[in-house]
């Protein structure tokens, strides 16, 4: 059974999406949370001009350190879930599996994962989003009394005008002190939702995919095909995920002033009551543009280092 081999094997495809898709992500966070940005290129002519190139860096350090432990427990939760289905319903972990097989251990490796991420996740965010909350509490008077309020007012006078995390486990540690452990786990809600039913839609599609891609008298589909299915696995998990990496982000970014939102749903109802119910698809472009070349870089990766280590054990 494959299974032993995936652990390990998701590490530099983990490695490679991040390093593919980080500046990508930080332009996200940013359309997700401010509703000054009228659209991409508005929030990247927005973030250079202030912050230059390693304004789209922001928190990067954080998800590289750990990439390597998310991508191997993603990958290996879903194919030891896979193989003990395929043991229990079929006898044999080696049997073809099911589409609902398939769908049911992507649905496993992605709330698994919630609790490896949703730390690392609201360092994340608050380090992407915390220039441009700067930004806004030095000029409190930008935004009109009919624009929608920032994701964090202004804080009391007399704060120190610099940043106010100094790095990812600054900012862990700051978190943990001033808002507990559930600070660390804020929005840890929305990423259930958002990874349980994304990591089945993405495993799903890519098996599938696969399958139709793979030629006659072969098992396997050829590197191109790998490509396309990665590919396009990425932009349909995302297509499911969005609405929900919406909230997510403004769950996880709420938190570096007087709080905004009382929970999930609180939050849902007050972004689509102030912005409409387009607000939930913010970001749904850039985050289609930016899962086909990461999740083609991924999968490319996962397969080619997976038929590696299958060659080299006995």
């Amino acid at each position: 059974a494959p299974a032993p081999l995936t652990g390990s094997s998701g590490f530099l495809p983990g490695v490679c999406g991040v390093a593919v898709g980080y500046p990508l992500d930080t332009v996200k966070v940013r359309i997700q949370t401010e509703p000054k940005y009228t659209g991409i290129w508005h929030c990247v002519r927005d973030t250079y001009r202030r912050e230059r190139v390693w304004g789209f860096y922001r928190g990067l350090s954080l998800p590289v350190c750990t990439v390597s432990l998310v991508s191997s427990v993603s990958f290996g939760t879903y194919r030891h879930c896979l193989a003990h289905v395929c043991r229990f319903r079929y006898g044999s972990a080696d049997t073809k599996p099911a589409k609902m097989d398939i769908t049911l251990s992507g649905f496993a490796s992605g709330l698994v994962r919630v609790f490896l991420t949703s730390p690392t996740e609201v360092a994340k965010v608050r380090l992407q989003t915390q220039a441009q909350t700067q930004a806004q509490q030095r000029r409190p008077s930008a935004l009109g009394p009919s624009a929608a309020p920032p994701t964090c007012p202004a804080p009391a006078v007399g704060r120190a005008p610099g940043p106010k995390y100094r790095g990812p486990l600054h900012c862990l540690a700051s978190v943990a002190r001033e808002e507990g452990l559930r600070g660390l786990y804020k929005g840890s809600s929305a990423l259930l939702f958002r990874d349980g039913h994304s990591f089945a839609t993405y495993f799903l599609s890519y098996a599938v995919l696969c399958e139709q891609l793979t030629p006659a008298g072969r098992s396997r589909p050829d590197v191109l095909g790998v490509l396309v299915a990665g590919g396009c696995a990425g932009v349909l998990a995302w297509a499911v995920a969005t609405p929900m990496d919406v909230i997510k982000s403004r769950l996880q970014a709420d938190g570096q002033g007087q709080r905004r939102y009382r929970g999930l749903l609180h939050c849902v109802v007050t972004s689509v009551r102030e912005e409409g119910p387009r607000v939930l698809f913010k970001g749904l472009s850039l985050n289609c543009c930016r899962a086909f070349p990461v999740n083609m870089v991924v999968f490319v990766t996962y397969e080619a280092v997976l038929r590696l280590m299958q060659g080299l054990l006995p």
